[in-house]
Parts: structure tokens; sequence; C-alpha cells
């Protein structure tokens, strides 16, 4: 009973290396796309004004965002320093105090 508890563990460990060579083989053919460096969060509605400026690493944006360039991160930090979100701070970075 051991003896074939032990093939069926070796059987179960040759499927899962398969398994993990073809995520790999799939993960090499479509990686994922470089996350943007800047991102704007945007507010609900027919105006949609700019909530929040974040990195684009930041997890604390929230589903209404569009990637934007270093300039206009730049810009809309110039025109209110209180977009800048308070976790990922993007106006430390960009040298906005």
């Amino acid at each position: 009973m051991e003896r074939v508890q032990l093939q069926q563990l070796a059987q179960t460990r040759h499927w899962i290396h398969q398994e993990e060579q073809r995520q790999a083989e799939r993960a090499a053919r479509h990686p994922l796309p470089e996350p943007p460096a800047w991102i704007v969060e945007q507010g609900i509605g027919v105006g949609r004004r700019v909530v929040a400026v974040h990195q684009g690493w930041c997890r604390m944006s929230g589903k209404r965002t569009s990637p934007i360039t270093r300039d206009e991160a730049l810009r809309l930090l110039a025109e209110d320093p209180e977009r800048a979100c308070q976790q990922c701070r993007p106006d430390t970075d960009l040298g906005v105090l």
C-alpha cells in the first residue's frame, strides 16, 4: 500500500511540474503589460473631475483611472497639491512639495 501511495505521489508531482511548465510557457508568450508610471483617478458624473493622482503601482486607486504622462501629473499636482494620493505620494516622487 505504501508503494502505491509513493507512486501516486510521484505521478502527482509530475503532473504539477508539467502544469507549471505550461503556465510558464503561456506567461512567456503573453507577458503582462508594464503598468503606467502615473495614473489619474476620476470622479463620477458628467464632468468626471480629477479626484487623485497616483503612481502606477498604487493599489489605493479606484476603478475610474486612466494613465497620464509625467507632465500631466506635474500639471495636475501644481494646480492642486491636495490631489496627491496620501499612500503612494506622487508629489514626493515628482519633486512637487
